[in-house]
């Protein structure tokens, strides 16, 4: 290796090195004078020749347009492009033959930079080399009766025999820089503009055809396919190189690039341009992987209003196909076409997350409808994600009509019902378990981008789910329900409701239930049909309690699906025709009940009861509302023949203390209207009962009566006053709280007559007439009829006596009742 180096320095260092050396240094400097010299006679050549030179430039374009070129002044600039002829034009303008008309000026440049071909300009022809333009602006304009300023353009003349070899004047390069170029179509209302910091292209011919790579910064202003809806791509700044060719037979330019810088994000874009009179189709074709609102704010104001109410988390694939007509008025056919994979999708009715699907819009989803809002659709493929934890499969969902968004499709789930808590905001039921499936047809409007007034058709699964109804207090276990939604109803079919010891079956129908849900749910009527193998009517009455009211600050945001159920579920009226084997009501035990109830608000309504119990039978109709703490009631019914003390043990003796069920047998019959109050616990609230009260005992005794055995010790010592038999006790009542007004009280029996008439107080205020023939009665029960029996009812001494309050005592003295105050 030293010895390589030390050859190369001799020979460096030798005579026949430097002799060549300095030979070649002569040439350089040579070549570099020839260049001078050459340059200088350009610069001769052009000052002698500057007249015909600009001549012939200007010969040469106003052979092709049919208006005005103005240049304001020219000057040749030494070296520059060199070996080109470098001429730089100042302050043309380039104006059409109706400028006069429009006012809008084809070019204005405050310099072109035109490089001429040497070798062509000495053989007297002009071939442009490369052509800048500096500080312009170009606006192609294109009037509503279909002129263009661009038509200063002649058309190209067929070539003669003569002229056929000769070439035509070509440009092979161009260059822009700061040019604001527009194109402003009142034809199609498009308008496209842009400000072009720099646009270089260097041009490949074949013939008529040329092909170039064409750099490209420049900022969008508009790109606007139709000026009514707005610009695509607006403020953006674009950036890149397009692979442009042109076929000068099909009149067609396509265009090409990868990784073309639009914003911040890089697109792949295809497009073809039509530029025959009778053909002026185009097509682009755009793929990207961006994020949503980068995407969005691409697009033209009418598309980007909607689409900014969404917004999805992480970049998504998307192709987006644009075609049109230059010359037509409207939009271009738009598809957007994008792939979604476990991503989060906001929209204003929420979040979904895990969301996976593919997404389809087009603006002419009815090919011969045109492309507008009303034509336009949303196609969403193979969509699954959880809103609040809760899984939704759609495989198809559709949104129509983007004036008035209509969606439809079929939605599948499967989950547990604990996660609907999380859909519930204000915590009015909580589910602790259960299990859910959903199959339903969907059809919703969209107002304001908001879901409104979703329409189900399908069913809906829930096994052995238990929760807390909590305005009502009430808890339920391990219930199986089936929803059937339909056109006309809602089914509700196989519901085993399980409350404390009590289970009930139950099937339900609301019809009209759609429409009624949403726009008159005060007109809801639910009907239900309950059996019930044993029921505790007190386990239930908290179902009657009122909603506590929550205090919630007002806001502007939409109600939630859980507002509005519940509330739906507050307003509604339910209709329930009930069947009981066993129904028991503190310790009243029935059997065979039947009864249709209505609850209308928190109001319970009872009609057509029936039910037998204590050996008899009962008919009635109620009423029980909530009242503060209490339940207001309100009863007519018929009794029929129940054994009395039984009756009155079931019901703890109404209240009265001065005897007990024990003191009394025989079989009940009345009739009664009453009203009163129960306690949260179902146990009547002692003197809130008004009303009337008939009645009539058969197979009556009275047993250890105390307020006739008082009577009966000192008037009758030698009769059997514990054990009194009755022929007749029959009564007519009216009940005033505390008070009883004893219209009539007939007691026929074996000791004794007795009438009674007044006011009887199960407090304080007793003041009781009583009439009480003393004769001995125990035969009378003996005479055939009842007229025999009023006729000999009185004969004999009769004791006329009054039971009054003394300071809490009841007590009997001689006379008559003191009149009432």
């Amino acid at each position: 290796m030293k010895e390589t180096l030390h050859r190369i320095k001799v020979f460096l260092q030798s005579a026949g090195f430097k002799k060549y050396a300095k030979r070649f240094g002569f040439f350089i400097l040579g070549v570099i004078a020839l260049l001078l010299i050459a340059c200088g006679g350009l610069s001769i050549y052009f000052n002698r020749n500057k007249t015909e030179i600009i001549a012939k430039i200007n010969t040469k374009i106003n052979e092709n347009i049919n208006g005005k070129f103005h240049i304001g002044d020219f000057q040749y600039k030494f070296l520059t492009g060199f070996p080109n002829f470098t001429l730089a034009l100042k302050d043309v303008e380039l104006k059409d033959n109706k400028w006069n008309m429009h006012k809008h000026t084809l070019l204005k440049a405050q310099e072109i930079e035109v490089r001429l071909n040497v070798v062509s300009l000495l053989q007297k022809e002009i071939n442009i080399h490369k052509v800048l333009i500096n500080d312009a602006q170009i606006y192609i304009y294109k009037a509503p009766d279909g002129y263009s300023n661009s038509n200063i353009f002649k058309p190209k003349k067929e070539k003669t025999p003569e002229n056929k070899e000769k070439p035509e004047t070509t440009i092979g390069q161009i260059d822009l820089n700061n040019v604001r170029f527009t194109i402003d179509n009142h034809v199609g209302h498009k308008l496209f503009d842009f400000d072009v910091a720099s646009l270089k292209s260097k041009v490949n011919y074949d013939g008529d055809n040329w092909q170039t790579d064409l750099f490209l910064d420049t900022q969008i202003n508009s790109l606007a396919f139709n000026t009514v809806h707005g610009s695509f791509a607006k403020q953006k700044r674009l950036k890149g190189t397009l692979a442009v060719s042109f076929n000068a037979e099909k009149e067609k330019i396509d265009v090409k690039t990868d990784g073309l810088k639009i914003g911040t994000d890089s697109f792949d874009i295809v497009a073809f341009f039509n530029l025959g009179k009778s053909n002026s189709l185009f097509g682009i074709n755009i793929g990207t992987t961006i994020l949503w609102q980068n995407a969005s704010n691409l697009l033209s104001g009418n598309i980007s209003s909607k689409l900014n109410r969404f917004n999805l988390k992480k970049p998504i694939d998307v192709n987006c196909d644009i075609k049109g007509d230059l010359n037509a008025e409207g939009d271009p056919k738009i598809v957007v076409q994008a792939i979604i994979k476990d991503n989060e999708l906001s929209i204003p009715d929420g979040q979904l997350n895990d969301c996976n699907f593919k997404g389809i819009f087009t603006n002419n989803f009815k090919p011969k409808e045109g492309f507008t809002d009303a034509n336009s659709a949303v196609i969403l493929t193979r969509f699954s994600a959880t809103y609040q934890n809760i899984p939704l499969k759609i495989p198809q969902l559709s949104i129509n009509n983007l004036e008035k968004p209509l969606a439809t499709g079929t939605v599948s789930s499967d989950f547990d019902v604990s996660k609907l808590n999380e859909i519930s905001n204000d915590k009015w039921i909580q589910f602790t378990e259960g299990h859910a499936t959903a199959n339903l047809q969907f059809q919703f409007d969209i107002v304001d981008l908001y879901i409104n007034k979703p329409k189900f058709i399908g069913n809906v699964n829930v096994t052995n789910t238990s929760f807390d109804f909590i305005p009502k207090n009430v808890h339920a276990e391990k219930v199986n329900i089936q929803l059937e939604f339909t056109q006309q109803a809602l089914l509700i079919k196989k519901i085993a409701y399980k409350h404390k010891k009590n289970t009930i079956y139950i099937e339900g129908k609301i019809d009209n239930f759609l429409n009624l849900y949403y726009d008159a749910p005060e007109q809801m009527v639910v009907n239900w049909k309950i059996y019930c193998p044993n029921i505790d009517i007190k386990q239930f009455l908290g179902v009657l309690a009122s909603s506590k009211k929550q205090t919630v600050a007002k806001t502007n945001k939409k109600p939630t699906i859980s507002n509005h159920l519940r509330t739906v579920i507050e307003k509604c009226s339910v209709v329930i025709d009930i069947k009981a084997d066993k129904i028991t009501y503190n310790k009243l035990t029935a059997t065979n009940t039947t009864a249709r109830i209505q609850m209308l608000n928190s109001k319970l309504v009872i009609k057509n009861g029936s039910l037998q119990t204590s050996g008899g039978g009962i008919t009635f109709n109620a009423e029980v509302s909530p009242s503060g703490k209490n339940f207001a009631f309100g009863s007519n019914a018929q009794v029929n023949r129940v054994d009395i003390a039984s009756f009155l043990k079931s019901f703890n003796n109404f209240g009265i203390k001065s005897f007990t069920p024990n003191n009394i047998h025989g079989r009940l019959s009345s009739s009664a209207n009453v009203t009163g109050l129960m306690n949260s616990n179902g146990e009547l609230i002692t003197n809130s009962t008004h009303g009337s009260l008939v009645f009539n005992v058969t197979q009556g005794a009275l047993v250890n009566f105390e307020p006739i055995m008082k009577v009966g010790k000192y008037a009758f010592p030698f009769r059997d006053v514990k054990n009194i038999t009755f022929s007749d006790l029959s009564g007519d009542f009216k009940l005033r709280g505390e008070m009883v007004d004893i219209n009539k009280l007939t007691i026929s029996s074996s000791v004794l007559n007795l009438d009674a008439k007044g006011v009887y107080s199960f407090g304080r205020g007793t003041n009781l007439a009583l009439t009480i023939p003393l004769r001995n009665s125990k035969n009378d029960a003996k005479l055939a009829t009842k007229a025999e029996r009023d006729a000999v009812r009185e004969k004999g001494i009769v004791l006329r006596l009054v039971a009054y309050d003394d300071n809490g005592k009841m007590k009997i003295k001689k006379g008559k009742k003191e009149k009432e105050k």
